[in-house]
């Protein structure tokens, strides 16, 4: 007898194996895409560093295999990558190939490189890296030669290699050429930062997305570990318990994925407890804006 995932989670539940899963009977949250209204996971992963390994190093690819198994196990859905990240990809489609249930698996990478040609075998190579029919999204990453490779990806996605497009940014930078790019070109996707302390996105990014109907993906939620660095040798708020949160990882992820801009937020970790703790935001009670305000100001007091 087969079982979904919400499923397999109430057993484990049952069986008295804790995943840092709160609330599991509040669902899972999802968030549409607006482009097409196709719900996705709020919570997904990142391989930026975390999957950078020795390929030939049995061990690393099967933690990297279990990172990936247990994320779709607890409702995970985006994973996201791009052939700056190293090996990533090539990790990636080595483990899918152990991993039979991986159906909900959404696939996010990049192009990252210049020139028409050059992008185009990029982006093949990716797809032979993946080992999937298709790729579910494909981004522009930090908009290297975008005004070229726009055109190729809505070509892709027209014949059906990609399903949708995008442009991605980091460390805040370029954030007048990206505002601009999402106010003349029509994308389905946008990658930027933004967590309880980087917040210039509320500015103008968060609220563009929404007036264009940009799904909007968010990178660097925990600061690249930097939040736990400074926040960690804390306690959390007694009230935290209001809004699910048994860790200082789904406070943050909390903050972020309750904005009504956002649809996903790709934490990266190697580390099977880490991945628990992160998926544990997918589920439960969020804040709302005056207990997002609450959490801001409980962060600047420490």
């Amino acid at each position: 007898m087969s079982i979904n995932r919400r499923q397999f989670i109430s057993c484990l539940a049952m069986l008295g194996i804790s995943f840092d899963v709160p609330a599991i009977s509040s669902g899972r949250h999802l968030r549409s895409i607006p482009s097409t209204g196709e719900k996705i996971p709020a919570v997904g992963l990142g391989s930026w560093l975390t999957f950078a390994i020795d390929v030939d190093d049995q061990d690393q690819l099967s933690s990297r295999e279990a990172i990936m198994r247990e994320f779709l196990q607890l409702g995970g859905g985006m994973l996201d990558s791009s052939p700056m990240y190293g090996v990533a990809q090539e990790v990636i489609g080595k483990s899918l190939k152990h991993i039979d249930q991986h159906d909900d698996l959404f696939s996010a990478t990049k192009v990252w490189t210049r020139g028409h040609r050059q992008g185009f075998l990029q982006m093949e190579e990716s797809m032979e890296l993946w080992g999937l029919p298709r790729l579910d999204l494909m981004q522009v990453h930090n908009l290297l030669d975008w005004k070229t490779h726009l055109p190729t990806l809505r070509e892709m996605k027209e014949e059906g290699e990609i399903r949708y497009i995008g442009v991605t940014t980091s460390h805040g930078r370029r954030h007048d050429e990206l505002i601009s790019i999402m106010q003349h070109e029509q994308l389905d996707f946008v990658q930027f930062t933004y967590n309880i302390l980087d917040r210039e996105a509320e500015q103008t990014l968060l609220p563009l997305a929404q007036e264009k109907g940009i799904a909007v993906i968010i990178n660097r939620p925990f600061q690249r570990g930097g939040l736990f660095d400074r926040f960690e040798s804390y306690r959390l708020p007694t009230w935290a318990s209001e809004i699910d949160c048994t860790n200082w990882a789904q406070f943050f992820l909390k903050f972020i994925i309750s904005h009504p801009a956002v649809t996903c937020a790709i934490p990266a970790t190697s580390q099977l407890q880490h991945l628990r703790e992160n998926m544990g935001a997918a589920y439960g009670r969020l804040p709302d804006a005056p207990t997002r305000e609450r959490m801001i100001e409980y962060v600047r007091s420490l």
